[in-house]
């Protein structure tokens, strides 16, 4: 990842139960993910999508929540305990360079990227690791804040997935980002 990684402070405040009144993550979500499914979150922050993800992927699916800074990883880990599903998230700290995902190679049914692919120095290889994980017609839900990413970043984000293997299937209107619904081809 890159130095515009958010600091891990913020992380509380990205977690705050106010910041469901800007964007609730269920309806954001819930489209997409469902019971038993493998959900692939990068850059999860302290949780603010991954405990919801964890609700709907129920006791027989799993949530990988991958970040690269282990103060965010705990205050999750935290947070999951005590809603009481941190036994359906399995939580990695990943390198700058990897998501450390070989192993999920195929299994993933839908990814997450949330105001966090611009942080990573390589857009194209963050979408070629989430397209290796992906199944076949897994989708991917790409949001970029708009104060961060303006129209130019976010188109070339979107061609360094359509690179890897992502196809645009529709662009979901979410308050204050910019956002594709991608499918593995």
């Amino acid at each position: 990842m890159s130095d515009r990684v958010c600091p891990w402070w913020i992380g509380y405040l990205l977690a705050s139960p106010i910041r469901r009144w800007i964007q609730n993550p269920f309806p954001i979500i819930s489209p997409y993910v469902h019971e038993g499914m493998t959900v692939l979150e990068p850059g999860p922050g302290m949780g603010f999508f991954t405990i919801p993800l964890a609700q709907l992927v129920g006791a027989s699916g799993r949530v990988v929540a991958v970040d690269l800074q282990s103060r965010m990883i705990q205050g999750m880990k935290r947070r999951a305990a005590k809603a009481g599903l941190l036994d359906r998230i399995d939580c990695r700290i990943s390198a700058a360079q990897t998501m450390g995902i070989g192993d999920l190679t195929g299994k993933v049914d839908f990814t997450l990227a949330f105001a966090m692919v611009h942080e990573f120095p390589d857009a194209s290889h963050f979408f070629r690791e989430a397209a290796i994980a992906s199944k076949p017609n897994a989708k991917l839900l790409l949001a970029e804040p708009s104060g961060h990413v303006d129209e130019k970043k976010f188109a070339e984000e979107l061609k360094a997935a359509s690179n890897a293997g992502f196809t645009l299937e529709e662009r979901p209107a979410i308050r204050r980002s910019q956002a594709a619904l991608l499918v593995k081809r």
